[in-house]
This record gives structure tokens, C-alpha cells and sequence, in this order.
């Protein structure tokens, strides 16, 4: 066996459920068509809001009876029940079964930014709103930031390290980081990771409105007269294993996950940091070996805010240095939204399928340059490229940076 602090970790599994529909293969389809999941808010309150919103949201057709042990839905906020969707799709897809022996070895680590807001939302309503005398006996079981990842474990019978990871927009990143973390030194062999995050409830609407941030059109990132962010809502999950677990059961690998980079700006809790970001990045390069000459993607966070576009063109140009002239950059949430916890996973979804498929998802709805944002960013049509390695940035308030580093299968 290797030096632990040398296995490679890989992806064997992924899974998606998000405003282009249920299913990673629908995520994918629907972003390199460059079709956007944007469309009026679906809200019983949405009138109250006294503002036009707009939302990327999970389809209405979506069951959250489907595939989950009926006695457990009592349980579940809208949050873990897609994270629930999203890892038997991930597991299916890796061909695992789990167990006694791989089930004591395989962490389950979830990024959430958010936790079970919807059923918060709804308690408190019922406690102010009807001065109710109580709330439902299971409203902690659904709100605890650690549902997802407890609820994976338990229907899955994953005994290794579980826990959440919550750093708003990074979460997902980080929560894959930490996962590879675990294999790559040797505390587990296999692990359930990504991010989830269901936040249109009505009281988070409101607090989003009210920083002024939020696009009444649509999300056009990298664009001159962009609006605004566009919240979203859905899960990704992954899952990851060691080369040598991977290769030792034949698993289809899907793509390695080279490395990732972690960094905090320590300067302002909402404007982002160029220095900050690139750091990130650099990070990310050497752990997965690689120099800015080998990456040809970077999946861009690209919320479509004023400050975030141009601060994040500036950052892949420190990073990259002369190669930011040669590289394609592309902001996905153009068409998923940005779905805070969940939205690096989703991410990851666009980046491992670009690699595989050598189809670069369009950066959607995009009218007008930027000469602020100067960077090939694949207007509104996906390209066809090879892409032997690319980056996936996730940037969050708290100024707080994870990137992932994703190559090519072995």
C-alpha cells in the first residue's frame, strides 16, 4: 500500500438534483445546451415581496417521495431530501454496495450554507404568524444543519466520519475537500460528499432582497449590465474513493480529483478578494500537480454581481498569468442559479462531464461585454474542446475561498 499522504482519490459516482431537472444527466443536459432554469419565483409569499424575483428552482414535478423510505419522509426537510435523491443516484452510478467492511470505512461529508430553512420558515410561522402553542415533534431533526449528512449514513448503513461543512458558498467545496482529505491520508477508503441547499423560503427571500444583490431579469454573469445574483436551490453529490479501492473493484472511474486549494481573504466579510482567490487557485494547482499551462476550463463562481464578476477575472489573471489569454472560463450558475451550499457541487458536475465529454458548458444569458471582465467566457453556446484538466471556484461571503482541481481519469 502507498504512503497514505500519497493515494490518489478519484470520482466513481454523481448524482443531481437542480433546476434543469432530477438527475446529474439532466443537469448536464441542460447546461451544455445553455438553458437556463431561471424563471419567476414559485412562492405562496411571492406577492409579499413587493419585488419582481426571480428563482433557478427545482422542477414542481419533483417527488420527494421517490426512492426514500416512506417512515423517514416525516423527517426530512426539503434540503435533505434532495441530498438523499442525489446520493442513491451517485451510488447507483459507482456500482458500490456497501457493506459491513466499506461502510466502516466511508465518510459522509455534506456541504449545506443553509440547513433545513424551509422548515425553520414554517415553524416559526406557525409560532408568530398563528400563535401556535407548539411546533411539530420532529422540526429539530429536520432543521439541524447536519440532517443531509446523518441522513445518508443512516440509509446507507456509512459508518466512517460524518459531519456537515457550512461556509455559505463554499460549503460544497469544501465539504469535497475535506472528503479527499480523509482518503487521501488514510481515514477512509470511500466517501459520500458534495452539497445541498433549499433556501426559497420566504424569510431568506426577504434577506437576500434586502441587500440589494438580487437580479430581476435574469442572471447574465461576466456581462457589462448585469443585475444581480439569482438564488437557486438543489444538491450534487459524489462519490469519491481511492485509486487503488476504485481500481481493486474495476469501478468506472469518472474523473480524479487532483486537489483542492483553502483560503481565507481576512479583510472585508462581503467584498471578495482578488489576492484571496488566486491564492486559492495557486493552492489548488500544486496540490493536483498541475501548472497553469495544463489547466484548459475553469468553471468561474460568477454569481453576476458587479463586484464578484470583475474581482474573479482579476484573480484567475494572478493565478494564471499569461495562460488567463489561453484558458475558457464559464459561469454555470447563468443557468442552475446560485444555489449556495450546493452550488460547487453542481459546479463539479459541469467540470468532471467538460472533461469527459469535451464540452465546455456556455456561460448563458450573456448580452454585452465587459471590459472588466476580459476572459474567453463562452458566450450563450457550449464549445467543443479537449480538456485535459480545469478548476472550480467557489468564493463566499466571510471571504472565504475553496478550489478544486479536477483532471482526467487515470
Amino acid at each position: 500500500m502507498p504512503n497514505v499522504s500519497t493515494r490518489r482519490v478519484v470520482i466513481t459516482g454523481m448524482g443531481a438534483v437542480s433546476a434543469l431537472g432530477v438527475g446529474a444527466d439532466a443537469l448536464w443536459q441542460g447546461l451544455s445546451e445553455g438553458r437556463s432554469g431561471i424563471a419567476p419565483l414559485r412562492h405562496p409569499d411571492a406577492d409579499r415581496l413587493r419585488v419582481k424575483v426571480v428563482a433557478a428552482q427545482v422542477p414542481a414535478s419533483y417527488d420527494p417521495t421517490a426512492n426514500i423510505d416512506e417512515r423517514v419522509l416525516p423527517q426530512l426537510d426539503r434540503t435533505a431530501s434532495f441530498a438523499l435523491h442525489a446520493a442513491q443516484e451517485a451510488i447507483a452510478q459507482s456500482g458500490l454496495v456497501f457493506d459491513e467492511s466499506i461502510g466502516a470505512r466511508t465518510a459522509t461529508i455534506i456541504g449545506t450554507g443553509v440547513g433545513g430553512e424551509h422548515s425553520h420558515d414554517d415553524q416559526s410561522r406557525r409560532l408568530y404568524g398563528e400563535n401556535a402553542v407548539r411546533v411539530h415533534p420532529l422540526s429539530i431533526v429536520r432543521v439541524m444543519a447536519n440532517a443531509s449528512a446523518s441522513q445518508i449514513s443512516l440509509a446507507h448503513g456509512l459508518r466512517g466520519p460524518t459531519f456537515v461543512v457550512s461556509s455559505a458558498c463554499a460549503s460544497a467545496n469544501h465539504a469535497i475537500s475535506q472528503a479527499a482529505q480523509m482518503i487521501r491520508f488514510g481515514l477512509a477508503d470511500v466517501a459520500l460528499t458534495g452539497g445541498t441547499d433549499a433556501c426559497m423560503s420566504y424569510s431568506v427571500l426577504r434577506a437576500w432582497e434586502a441587500m440589494r444583490v438580487m437580479a430581476d431579469d435574469t442572471c447574465r454573469p461576466f456581462s457589462i449590465n448585469r443585475r444581480g445574483l439569482v438564488l437557486g436551490e438543489g444538491a450534487g453529490i459524489f462519490v469519491l474513493e481511492s485509486l487503488e479501492h476504485a481500481q481493486s473493484r474495476g469501478a468506472n472511474i469518472l474523473a480524479e480529483l487532483g486537489g483542492s486549494g483553502m483560503t481565507a481573504d481576512a479583510t472585508d466579510i462581503v467584498m471578495p478578494s482578488a489576492t484571496g482567490a488566486a491564492a486559492a487557485m495557486t493552492q489548488a494547482l500544486a496540490e493536483a500537480g498541475l501548472n497553469p499551462a495544463d489547466v484548459d476550463y475553469v468553471n468561474a463562481h460568477g454569481t453576476g454581481t458587479q463586484a464578484n464578476d470583475s474581482t474573479e477575472t482579476r484573480a484567475i489573471r494572478l493565478a494564471f498569468g499569461a495562460d488567463a489569454d489561453r484558458l475558457v472560463v464559464s459561469s454555470t450558475k447563468s443557468m442552475h442559479g446560485h444555489a449556495m451550499g450546493a452550488s460547487g457541487a453542481l459546479e463539479l458536475v459541469a467540470v468532471v462531464n467538460a472533461i469527459r465529454y469535451g464540452i465546455v458548458p456556455p456561460t448563458a444569458n450573456f448580452d454585452q461585454a465587459d471590459p472588466a471582465c476580459d476572459l474567453d467566457i463562452v458566450p450563450n453556446v457550449a464549445r467543443e474542446m479537449p480538456v485535459r484538466a480545469a478548476l472550480s471556484n467557489s468564493f463566499a461571503f466571510g471571504g472565504l475561498n475553496a478550489v478544486l482541481a479536477i483532471k482526467r481519469a487515470p
